[in-house]
């Protein structure tokens, strides 16, 4: 029953990624090369009433579809459509190293549905059928192991406002790969834009670093377009070395695949030392962006959520690296330029990097509209800025927090906290409230956690060890938060789940090894300690929480306040036994809110898409999925037709149940 992630340790290998060389083939065969065109599909396809042109709908991702065939009275009438099959899935055991998980969300731009898998190949659908349109193949190196597993949320769409329309590559897709590299492609056919970079795509990880081996930098998230700009980041594995690959975010004309700008997260005032910097001139070991971005055209605004510096345990005489870390940044988007910066954890130690899109919304106030955004935490706290200045909208406090870490470690002495909304998760727990199946497994989990420090959230690693709660899954994570600005409700799915972590020195790590071989190990090389985190779980494999350990929650935006929360999930596909026990359950992906009022949502630990009523949190519907659904759903409607879409692939370290399938629900007879 141990259903929750072991999290693998990232593993070196002495591969280097070789040079990718230009053949003799010409421009036009490398712009073919990868692709697959179904038959002739036919003529125009009738154009959606209700698009989703951007990874989270719009492009500040708040996740919103207007969608009025689907209400809470026929919500039950919703069956299968269409199921599309990618093809690609590992478990991580055989000739493929690294285990998938699918975590795309689509988009539909003109009539066409596409989406990206884990192996970063691209799929253009027919939204009404799932009809296959045509297929692009990067052709990812698939022996690399990749510290972040074989992930692709989703793609990003471009159009060139200066070619005519029906001119090759005048609408282009923008994916990023596993293997480090940005490609352009042909939105009307799959082929490779010839013009951007060499040969439609730019090599990402030789400015940022050399990688010890293929996969410690990768990128995971979609990219995002500004303009003429098209943006990314890139996600760099935890927890190996202290002089890790840079973090720097990158802006390449949507054109030519010209850079344009660079931003390496390193500290004001950093001054290289040998070591120190990339053969490009970047810092090492600087936090990084490996979640996804939202963009304000309007304002010429890119917002950034950053990750932690390296490592996340321990950084010593290296904290001032992490001046930019765990926080959310706005850059100017023409530029990169830093516009403002506001920290959500104070030097992190507790890999409490900012996961989610950042989601700009409107908040109404005494008559007024306030341009905001929203950032959901792990911590399951949200911090709601002015959009234009990064002000909280509501008050934040500095707070002391527990001190006394690991000799030479520099700690805050204090965290910010949102006096409003209250946070999503518990922030304390006593070995009293140990929870078990019975007063046996309760017993062991009291010991367990009375043998960790714990004073608190913010308790600093230590030697003994320390208990993280919440733990570094979130709160929230990757998925984000939805928002319905006219009913001024935001919905955030949260997990509740411990971790530990204990400090090992370096001549105690084999050791440690040896006698906990199920537990994540990281090197963390350049400190004198090595890492060793494991979730806190009971003899069964059970949390030692008291359940739930995920709820689904409505904030009233206007108040600062929970409007609801429920457990969401059930130990279904978690238990021995298929019992449908609504205890709530860990969960990855997020939510999306219709118009009608409704909350679709599949992302927990068991293997259904969900309906939920916004006013009440009432779940209304649920489906069977074939696998399990840690992704983020879309919607649309076309000819007054609706479907809700949702890929349903698992997560290996999740422990859910693999698969491949792309699945659209619609209203049945």
């Amino acid at each position: 029953m141990a259903w929750w992630s072991r999290a693998q340790g990232a593993r070196s290998a002495s591969a280097r990624r070789s040079l990718r060389l230009l053949g003799a083939l010409g421009l036009l065969a490398l712009a073919a090369a990868g692709c697959e065109r179904a038959a002739d599909p036919g003529p125009a396809r009738p154009r959606p009433a209700s698009p989703w042109p951007s990874y989270g709908n719009d492009p500040g991702g708040q996740r919103f579809v207007r969608l009025d065939a689907i209400t809470a009275e026929n919500v039950d009438r919703l069956r299968v459509a269409w199921s599309f099959h990618t093809g690609d899935v590992s478990d991580g055991r055989g000739a493929i190293p690294t285990a998938t998980a699918f975590q795309a969300t689509p988009i539909l731009v003109e009539g066409v549905l596409y989406v990206c898998s884990p192996f970063n190949r691209v799929f253009a659908l027919d939204p009404a059928t799932g009809a296959l349109l045509w297929r692009f193949d990067p052709e990812i190196d698939l022996t690399g192991r990749y510290g972040n597993q074989l992930v692709c949320r989703g793609v990003a769409h471009w159009r060139d406002a200066r070619a005519a329309p029906d001119a090759p590559c005048a609408r282009r897709l923008f994916t990023t790969t596993v293997d480090a590299r940005l490609v352009a492609v042909d939105a009307a056919t799959g082929l490779r834009c010839p013009d951007f970079g060499a040969g439609g795509e730019v090599a990402l990880a030789p400015a940022a670093g050399e990688p010890l081996w293929i996969g410690e930098y990768q990128s995971t998230s979609s990219p995002v377009v500004a303009g003429d700009l098209v943006v990314v980041g890139a996600a760099v594995s935890d927890n190996v070395r202290i002089d890790a690959p840079s973090g720097l975010v990158r802006a390449f004309d949507a054109r030519s695949g010209r850079q344009v700008w660079s931003w390496d997260l390193a500290p004001p005032g950093f001054v290289p030392t040998p070591g120190t910097t990339s053969a490009a001139g970047h810092a090492l070991g600087t936090p990084n962006v490996w979640a996804p971005m939202s963009v304000d055209a309007e304002r010429d605004l890119v917002f950034l959520p950053t990750g932690n510096a390296a490592n996340d345990y321990w950084r010593g005489p290296r904290a001032s690296m992490n001046h930019y870390g765990s926080s959310l940044v706005a850059l100017r988007a023409s530029t990169g330029q830093v516009v403002w910066h506001f920290p959500t954890v104070h030097d992190d130690l507790w890999d409490y990097d900012v996961p989610a899109q950042p989601t700009l919304t409107t908040l109404r106030r005494d008559g007024r509209e306030i341009p905001v955004v929203v950032q959901a935490t792990k911590m399951g706290l949200l911090f709601v800025l002015h959009r234009e200045t990064g002000a909280p909208v509501f008050p934040v406090e500095e707070r002391p927090v527990p001190q006394g870490g690991a000799p030479g470690e520099r700690l805050s002495p204090t965290q910010p906290f949102p006096t409003r909304p209250p946070p999503l998760v518990p922030h304390t727990l006593t070995p009293e409230q140990a929870w078990g199946l019975t007063p046996w497994d309760r017993g062991r989990c009291r010991e367990l956690l009375r043998s960790l420090r714990y004073e608190g959230i913010y308790t600093p690693p230590t030697l003994q060890g320390t208990l993280m709660y919440p733990g570094n899954a979130g709160g929230s994570n990757w998925g984000g938060v939805a928002v319905d600005v006219g009913r001024q409700l935001l919905v955030a799915n949260v997990s509740n789940v411990p971790f530990a972590v204990r400090l090992v020195p370096r001549d105690e790590v084999e050791a440690e090894r040896r006698a906990h071989p199920e537990d994540e190990l990281g090197p963390q090389r350049g400190t004198p300690y090595a890492m060793r985190r494991f979730p806190v779980l009971s003899p069964l494999g059970l949390p030692c929480t008291p359940p739930p350990w995920g709820t689904l929650a409505a904030v009233d935006l206007a108040r600062g306040t929970i409007a609801w929360q429920v457990p969401f999930g059930t130990v279904r596909d978690l238990a021995p036994v298929p019992i449908p026990l609504r205890m709530g359950v860990p969960n990855l992906g997020g939510p999306v809110i219709t118009s009608q009022g409704l909350v679709f949502i599949a992302a927990a630990m068991d293997d259904y898409l969900r309906a939920f009523d916004l006013a009440s949190g009432e779940e209304l519907w649920k489906g069977r999925l074939p696998a399990g659904g840690q992704a983020t759903p879309m919607a649309y409607q076309i000819e007054g037709r609706p479907y809700v879409v949702i890929a349903a692939g698992g997560h290996a370290r999740g422990r859910t149940r693999l698969g491949d399938a792309l699945v659209a629900f619609t209203l049945g007879d």
